[in-house]
């Protein structure tokens, strides 16, 4: 479905990172000017405006919202890191004190943007070892399915009830790195290099993906289709389990072989030596996006192979196209 994108401003909080370096991209080849929020600026010279917000403070900052077309909030602390009490309090705290003052930035304004789209996360759903999950389905339980639920929850109480509010509960986001990260991808590429690029753990745990064009196109159509409201999924409706994930990904990068991590191998390597958390390599979820199926939205790279294989051969900044 392509629809028309009118100019307008479009908020982008959080927007100097992987995500949303990729989005303002994809949006100002679209017309629409960009005015991006976050502590520091991106690293790259890019055509927008990048305005300073701590994410948690009111302040003239707020201005900018007024008569914008659309917002987009990407704020959360990355989850890639060893889970101490202080990390879990901060990447509950970035998101629902960040939403809330989002909230409040909308109301002190005289015309608030008309839509909100709200990044989420398919954590959600936990961690079933089989079960593939619709947006219908129970939540899990544990840290990120209980920093999800209140991340949701907080987004509710901030929108406006004249504001169409859109979730979009996203997967493992594979793109390119242009100067502000690669996002887990790059990790995983660096591992196969050094030929650590092997099934991890028991090989069977899902591996939800979508890439980086489709979910740009998807925002896309967030900001411009009134009929887009509520939760939807952000996936490829075609999960794989991390020993097909790993397997593609060799493909990809012309590099045959990988040996294996143990269970016990990731959790004694991941917190000394990539300094994460390895529960994010050892479990996962298979979800199906519903929803947008339902919709009608048109994933522009629904099998693994040709994702990977676009990432890994074209040149960086040409993938983007509308919805």
């Amino acid at each position: 479905m392509s629809l028309p994108s009118p100019a307008g401003r479009i908020i982008i909080a959080g927007g100097s990172g992987f995500l949303g370096v990729s989005l303002a991209h994809h949006l100002a080849t679209l017309g629409y000017e960009i005015a991006i929020l976050s502590r520091t600026a991106p690293k790259i010279s890019v055509p927008w405006t990048h305005v300073p917000w701590d994410a948690r403070s009111l302040g003239d900052w707020s201005r900018v919202l007024d008569g914008a077309a659309g917002l987009v909030n990407l704020v959360g602390r990355t989850v890639d890191c060893i889970k101490t009490p202080d990390h879990q309090d901060e990447i509950l705290r970035s998101r629902v004190e960040s939403t809330r003052v989002l909230g409040l930035a909308c109301r002190s304004v005289e015309r608030p943007p008309p839509v909100w789209a709200q990044m989420a996360t398919a954590h959600i759903y936990g961690d079933p070892p089989t079960v593939v999950c619709t947006e219908d389905a129970a939540f899990g339980v544990g840290l990120a399915p209980f920093v999800a639920k209140a991340w949701e929850a907080e987004f509710q109480n901030a929108l406006l009830p004249e504001q169409r509010g859109v979730v979009l509960r996203t997967s493992f986001v594979v793109g390119r790195d242009r100067g502000a990260g690669g996002g887990a991808l790059s990790r995983l590429k660096w591992l196969v290099r050094f030929g650590l690029g092997g099934t991890v753990g028991s090989g069977t745990q899902g591996m939800s993906w979508i890439h980086e064009t489709d979910l740009n196109r998807l925002f896309e159509r967030v900001l411009v289709d009134p009929a887009v409201r509520g939760a939807y999924i952000a996936s490829s409706p075609q999960p794989v389990s991390n020993r097909e994930f790993m397997r593609a990904l060799r493909r990809a990068m012309g590099i045959p072989f990988g040996l294996p991590a143990f269970a016990w191998m990731v959790r004694l390597g991941a917190p000394l030596l990539m300094r994460t958390d390895p529960e994010l390599a050892l479990y996962g979820r298979y979800v199906l996006p519903q929803r947008l199926l339902d919709l009608g939205f048109e994933f522009r790279f629904q099998e693994l192979r040709s994702a990977l294989a676009d990432l890994m051969h074209e040149v960086p900044g040409q993938s983007t196209s509308s919805a």
